[in-house]
C-alpha cells in the first residue's frame, strides 16, 4: 500500500472530527483570564508577547519573575527565560557562588562532576504556588534518582531544591543542570527537509535507551535482579523531552552567553479595563529563548538527556492518569489497564519511529482514543488482549474509522514507505530499515509483558555496529 493511500485513508477518518471543533476553532486567540468560563471571554490582561497564560499569575498560579532578580539568598541570578508549562515557567540563571565555597549539603557529590569556572548556569524551574501531584512526582523522583545514580550519563541532573515565597504564594523551585535545544529545535534548525541524518537518529536513539534503561535498573534498596523493581515509570518519552548538552557553556561569561543568546524580549503586561496590575501580576513577560541552536554544532560529538519527570512515578504507587501526549499513549493507559514501567518502552517504540522517519507511527493531529486503537491495530506485533475487547467495542461506538474494515498495512511496509519516499536521500539501508522495523516492533507490543527491555534492545546487534 502507496504512503498516499495510508494516509489518505488515515486523514479521511478526521473529517468528522474537525467539522465538530471547527466552531471552536473560529473562535479569538486572546488569553482569557476567566478559565472556568466560556472559550470566548474577553481576556483581562494582554501582553504583546506570546508566551504563559497571564490568567495564570493568581494566589497558587505562577510566579512574577523580574530579570536580574536573585533567589535562594542571592545565589541565583537570573537571565533568561528558557521556557514554560501549565505548571512551571523555566529560567537560565547564573550560580554566583564559587564551587569551592559551595557548602549546601547532600549534593556536592552531583557538583563535583562538573569543572567550572567562576561562573555557571543552570536551569531553574519554578513551579506554581499549588501543589499539584505531577510537580510532587517530579521533585520525588528527580531527590530519588539524584540519590541514587549520582552521576547520570543520558537523564538530567537535578542539583537541588528550594523554595522562593512570593505574591501568589510559596514556590517549589528545582535546579537543573543547563542543557540545550531539544530535537525539534534542531531539526527545524538544521534539516529542512524534517528530520536527522539516519547515524545522528541511530546515535540518539542508542543514548536515549541507555538513559531508560538507567532509570529502570536503580531499584529501591535491594539489588537481586529476582527482586527487580524499576524505580521510574512512565517517563514522558518524546521528541521534545530528548535535549542536546551543550558543551563549553559554562566558560562563557555572562555576556557572551547573553550575545549567542540575544536579549531578551518582554512584552508588558495591560489590564484591559486600564486599572492597576494585581499585586501578583508581573509587569512584563518574557518570550522564551529561540537561539540555543547557534550553540548547536553538526560536527561535533553529539549527546543528548531525557528530560521531564513530571508524568514519572515510583513503584508501587502509580498514579491513576498519565497525561503522556495521546499519540505516543500506551494501549494499557487507554484501556485503564494496570500500568508500570513497561509504559515507556511502549513511547520509545513511537520515538524511535519518529526519530529516524520525521513523524510519529500514528497520527497526532486531532487524534481519539477510538481512532489511535484502530491504528495501533494495523502495526502492532500481537492482537489485542482478549481482555480489553468489551471496552474496544464500546469506544469504537460511533467511530466510523474503528468500525471499518480496512486492508492492514504492516509496521515494516509503513516505516519503509515513510522513510524512502521522501525529499531527504536516505543514508540507512534497506537493510537497515528492515532492522530497526524489527526493533521498534519488539516495542510495538500491545501485551506489556511481550514487550522488549531498554536492554534488550541495546543487545541488538544492530545497535553494536
Amino acid at each position: 500500500m502507496k504512503i498516499t493511500q495510508i494516509i489518505l485513508r488515515r486523514t479521511a477518518s478526521l473529517r468528522t472530527s474537525l467539522r465538530n471543533v471547527s466552531q471552536c476553532c473560529s473562535g479569538p486567540k486572546s488569553i482569557s483570564t476567566q478559565s472556568s468560563k466560556g472559550y470566548t471571554d474577553p481576556p483581562l490582561y494582554i501582553s504583546s508577547i506570546d508566551a504563559e497564560p497571564l490568567h495564570r499569575y493568581h494566589q497558587g498560579g505562577y510566579h512574577p519573575v523580574i530579570l536580574g532578580e536573585f533567589l535562594h539568598s542571592g545565589r541565583y541570578k537570573l537571565l533568561h527565560k528558557l521556557g514554560w508549562g501549565g505548571y512551571s515557567t523555566v529560567w537560565l540563571a547564573r550560580d554566583q557562588r564559587l564551587y569551592d565555597k559551595y557548602e549546601s549539603p547532600g549534593i556536592e557529590a552531583n557538583w563535583k562532576y562538573f569543572r567550572y569556572r567562576d561562573e555557571v548556569y543552570v536551569a531553574i524551574k519554578i513551579g506554581v504556588a499549588e501543589a499539584y501531584g505531577k510537580e510532587m512526582r517530579e521533585l520525588q523522583v528527580t531527590k530519588q534518582l539524584a540519590t541514587s545514580c549520582p552521576r547520570p550519563k543520558h537523564t538530567v541532573l537535578m542539583l537541588e531544591n528550594f523554595h522562593v515565597k512570593g505574591p501568589n504564594g510559596s514556590h517549589n523551585c528545582l535546579v537543573f543542570e543547563l542543557l540545550g535545544p531539544n530535537i525539534p529545535d534542531i531539526i527545524d534548525a538544521h534539516f529542512p527537509h524534517g528530520r536527522l541524518p539516519g547515524k545522528l537518529a541511530k546515535e540518539i536513539a542508542k543514548q536515549s535507551l541507555i538513559g531508560l534503561r538507567s532509570l529502570h535498573e536503580h531499584n529501591l534498596g535491594h539489588g537481586d535482579p529476582k527482586l527487580f523493581e524499576p524505580l521510574s515509570h512512565g517517563v514522558d518519552i518524546h521528541t521534545r523531552n530528548l535535549v542536546f548538552t551543550v558543551p563549553g557553556v559554562h566558560n562563557l561569561t555572562e555576556e557572551k552567553i547573553m550575545e549567542i543568546l540575544g536579549a531578551p524580549e518582554v512584552g508588558h503586561v495591560q489590564r484591559c479595563d486600564g486599572k492597576d496590575l494585581g499585586p501578583g501580576v508581573p509587569e512584563y513577560i518574557v518570550r522564551p529563548i529561540s537561539h540555543w541552536t547557534r550553540c548547536w554544532n553538526p560536527d561535533s560529538t553529539q549527546s543528548i538527556k531525557l528530560i521531564d519527570f513530571g508524568e514519572a512515578f515510583l513503584q508501587p504507587a502509580p498514579p491513576q492518569v498519565l497525561h503522556t501526549p495521546l499519540s505516543v499513549r500506551a494501549p494499557e493507559v487507554l484501556f485503564e489497564d494496570r500500568i508500570d514501567y513497561r509504559v515507556d518502552m511502549w513511547s520509545m517504540g513511537c520515538m524511535l519511529f519518529e526519530l529516524f522517519t520525521g513523524q510519529p507511527p500514528f497520527d497526532s493531529f486531532l487524534i481519539t482514543p477510538g481512532i489511535l486503537v484502530g491504528q495501533m491495530r494495523e502495526t502492532a506485533g500481537d492482537n489485542l488482549p482478549e481482555r480489553w475487547h468489551d471496552k474496544w467495542i464500546k469506544m469504537r461506538a460511533g467511530d466510523d474509522y474503528a468500525t471499518a474494515e480496512e486492508p492492514r498495512p504492516s509496521l515494516q511496509e509503513w516505516l519503509e514507505e515513510v522513510y524512502f519516499d521522501h525529499p531527504q536521500s536516505p543514508d540507512l539501508t534497506r537493510e537497515d530499515v528492515a532492522r530497526l522495523g524489527h526493533i521498534i516492533g519488539t516495542l510495538l507490543q500491545f501485551e506489556p509483558s511481550a514487550r522488549a527491555s531498554a536492554g534488550q534492545v541495546l543487545d541488538d546487534p544492530w545497535f553494536k555496529e
